[in-house]
């Protein structure tokens, strides 16, 4: 069992940077794949990226990758999205996911997630 809550979001300028932290507590959490979604007013859950179990390896959407890096601090029980070159497209709700061992892309795929953070960025 993972619980978890994301923090860090709030209103930046287009081309500024945030980074969103996102607390986990639970047994286990270093068995954990994780990954950032976010849903604007009005669209389906996207997915952004994501983070293999041993943090060996990740992957992003295509429309944030070379802007966005995802990393996972098991000593820290606590995940990050560094958010660079932000656009006004960005502005969503971001959430952090987990699910046990195995990375996946898709929102249905985990049973874990948080409450979720508003990022608003203006032009």
């Amino acid at each position: 069992q993972v619980q978890l809550v994301e923090s860090g979001g709030g209103l930046v300028q287009a081309g500024g940077s945030l980074r969103l932290s996102c607390a986990a507590s639970g047994r286990s959490f270093s068995n954990y794949a994780m990954g950032w979604f976010r849903q604007a007013p009005g669209k389906e859950r996207e997915f952004v990226a994501a983070i293999t179990w041993n943090g060996g390896s990740t992957q992003y959407s295509s429309s944030v990758k070379g802007r966005f890096t995802i990393s996972k601090y098991d000593a820290r029980n606590t995940m990050y999205l560094q958010m660079n070159f932000l656009k006004p497209e960005d502005t969503s709700v971001y959430y952090c996911a987990a699910r046990p061992w195995i990375t996946s892309t898709f929102s249905s795929d985990y049973n874990y997630w948080g409450q979720g953070t508003q990022v608003t960025v203006s032009s």
